[in-house]
């Protein structure tokens, strides 16, 4: 009996351990590709077009690092969702379609935001 009991307290801890982990690093994606998302969004607003394709070319690199890691837990479709939105954004830029650009911006920040907030440990996400 004694056996058994450390054997389900030995995975519970490393179930929530795991929990733990992948909060940690989903919130500090979000809040690197959310920080980035606001950089460009500023520089889209003061037509600095340069330092905007800098900012899309940082975050390109930042979602291909943190992407692979979250799509061991976070739906696929989800992720796709926010690639699609900046490659969008990054050609809309580069034809100096500002306003599409901003609307696709828009559009991945609100899917990362979702993502983190669907799979955040809360108890509206556990009811």
């Amino acid at each position: 009996m004694l056996k058994e009991a450390v054997i389900c307290i030995v995975i519970i801890i490393g179930i929530l351990g795991l929990e733990f982990y992948t909060q940690n690093f989903t919130s500090k994606s979000v809040k690197e590709i959310t920080e980035i998302f606001d950089k460009i969004e500023e520089r889209l607003e003061e037509n600095n077009v340069e330092d905007a394709k800098n900012e899309i070319k940082k975050i390109s690199r930042k979602w291909e690092e943190n992407q692979k890691k979250l799509a061991y837990y976070i739906e696929h479709d989800e992720l796709e969702k926010v690639h699609t939105a900046i490659v969008l954004m990054k050609s809309y830029t580069e034809t100096e379609d500002f306003s599409s650009a901003m609307a696709s911006l828009k559009e991945g920040k609100f899917v990362i935001e979702h993502i983190h907030e669907k799979n955040s440990f809360n108890l509206q996400n556990i009811f």
